[in-house]
Order: structure tokens, then C-alpha cells, then sequence
């Protein structure tokens, strides 16, 4: 189970390493060959040409489009991934349920059925309390060992197994929370040089073209919306997902609680169930 783990955990980083230069071409193919594309402009010409289409304004917004582009394809790519990993953290069933039998058969003191449902359950919490449960029976088959020496390694345990299993949870949600900040500039700025171009050309044309100036602060103004759009979608998939890390940290804690409890108050029962049905 250990090797599955590390193993799972070596391919974070190199997805992340592979996926953000994969995206970044995608996004500056989808620019140049799909916005860029000569239908989407009156004559023909994506550079001089008026566009006739969302797609074509889109692409008058300049360099700073692809790279918004690719921020967001990178919000999506990587808050999939978040979504994969924590659901297979929380393990298979419900995790409420989990922690009920979980508490049932430590009142009952039947260990072997608690570290059932924890291969049943499987995922980061399962994996975290088998390995509590472990040190739980070694602190009870030892009697040189006082009832607070006894807590404090199953504490230790608890806070060493969490250690191993979380962190890694929360992997990919620094570049989630990196571009819910970054996006809004980068749009800003886009629209920054699009209207320092738009301005410019108006000043050396001479006369005042009203439309012209308006297509190209229009055009401009495609950064922003890209930009916050965005932000906004990286703010909320990362408070979604701390959320849900919150709340599986806090799942462990409370069987960690009782767990530490049952040894604390020398509450070493023996097995009352032949079976492991769940109650």
C-alpha cells in the first residue's frame, strides 16, 4: 500500500510538469489557427481585417489572450485533477457512515473489524486509520508502558500517518490559487496595451474615427473579461477544494480523538463480535 502511495505521489509533480507546457501550446495553436483563422475576418486578413465574429474580436485582444487562454485551460486541467485525487482520498462510500462504524467498533473493542472497514473504505482516511489502529493494539499488548506514554505515541501516530497522506492533497492548489491572482493582471495589462495601441493609432490618423477608437477599446477590453473570468473560476475551485480538505483533515482528527481517548481511558476491551458486520 505504501509503494502504490509513493508511487502515486511521484507522478503529482511530473503531471503538473507535463501538463502546463502542453497547455501553453495548445492555447497559442488554438490562437493562431482557430481565432486566427481567415473566416473569421471580413477580408481574409487576420491582421488588417475587421472581425466578423466572436471568435475574430477575440483574437484582436493580442499576445496576452493566449497566455489568458492558457490560464484558464490550466484552471480546468488542474482543478480535474484536484477533483480526482481528493474524491479518491475520501475513499469509496460515505465518509459519515465511515466514521460511525469506525467509533462503534472501538466502544465495542473489536479492532479487527475497524481495520476491515478501513480496507473497505480505503482512500487517505482509511490508510490513516489502519495505520492509528496498528499502534492502537501495539500500545494495548504492551503493559510496560504507562496509559499517558501510550496516548502520546498514539497521538504521534496519528500526527505522523496525516502527515504522510494530506499534504499531498494540497499539491496543485498553490497554482490554482497562483492564477486566481495573476489572471486579473494579465487581463489588465492586455487591456492596458490595447488601449496605449488604440489611443496611438487614433493620434496619428488625425481626424477622430469614433468607430475605429470603439472597436479597438472593445477589443481591448477582451483581456479583462478573460481575466476575471478566470480569477473567478480559480477562486471558487480553490475554496471548493480547501473546503473539502478541511473537512477529510477533520474527519481524521475526530477518529484520532476517540481513538487517543480509548487509550487514555484504558478502555482495552476484548472482541464482542464473532463477525464484522457493520451495525
Amino acid at each position: 500500500m505504501e509503494n502504490k502511495s509513493d508511487s502515486q505521489n511521484k507522478l503529482k509533480p511530473l503531471f503538473a510538469a507535463i501538463a502546463i507546457p502542453v497547455i501553453i501550446v495548445a492555447s497559442v495553436i488554438l490562437y493562431l489557427f482557430v481565432l486566427g483563422n481567415s473566416a473569421n475576418f471580413a477580408d481574409g486578413n487576420a491582421e488588417t481585417g475587421h472581425p466578423l465574429n466572436y471568435l475574430g474580436t477575440v483574437y484582436k485582444g493580442g499576445l496576452i489572450v493566449p497566455i489568458l487562454m492558457s490560464f484558464f485551460l490550466m484552471v480546468i486541467t488542474f482543478s480535474i485533477e484536484r477533483f480526482l485525487t481528493i474524491q479518491k482520498a475520501y475513499g469509496t462510500g460515505s465518509l459519515d457512515k465511515f466514521l460511525r462504524d469506525i467509533k462503534h467498533f472501538l466502544n465495542i473493542g473489536n479492532i479487527s473489524a475497524a481495520n476491515q472497514r478501513c480496507m473497505e473504505q480505503k482512500g487517505s482516511v482509511g490508510n490513516v486509520v489502519i495505520s492509528v489502529l496498528k499502534k492502537y493494539e501495539d500500545a494495548k499488548a504492551n503493559n510496560h508502558l504507562t496509559k499517558e506514554q501510550k496516548t502520546v505515541a498514539v497521538q504521534k501516530e496519528i500526527e505522523e500517518a496525516t502527515s504522510l497522506e494530506l499534504p499531498m492533497l494540497e499539491k496543485n492548489l498553490t497554482i490554482i490559487a497562483t492564477l486566481a491572482s495573476i489572471s486579473t493582471l494579465a487581463g489588465l495589462l492586455g487591456t492596458v496595451i490595447g488601449m496605449i495601441k488604440a489611443f496611438a493609432a487614433l493620434a496619428t490618423a488625425g481626424a477622430p474615427d469614433a468607430v475605429a477608437l470603439a472597436n479597438g477599446i472593445s477589443e481591448a477590453l477582451i483581456n479583462t473579461a478573460l481575466g476575471i473570468a478566470t480569477s473567478a473560476l480559480a477562486i471558487i475551485s480553490y475554496n471548493y477544494f480547501t473546503n473539502r480538505i478541511d473537512t477529510l483533515t477533520y474527519s481524521i482528527d475526530e477518529i484520532g480523538f476517540s481513538i487517543s481517548q480509548n487509550v487514555s481511558m484504558g478502555n482495552y476491551k476484548e472482541p464482542v463480535l464473532k463477525q464484522t458486520e457493520l451495525v
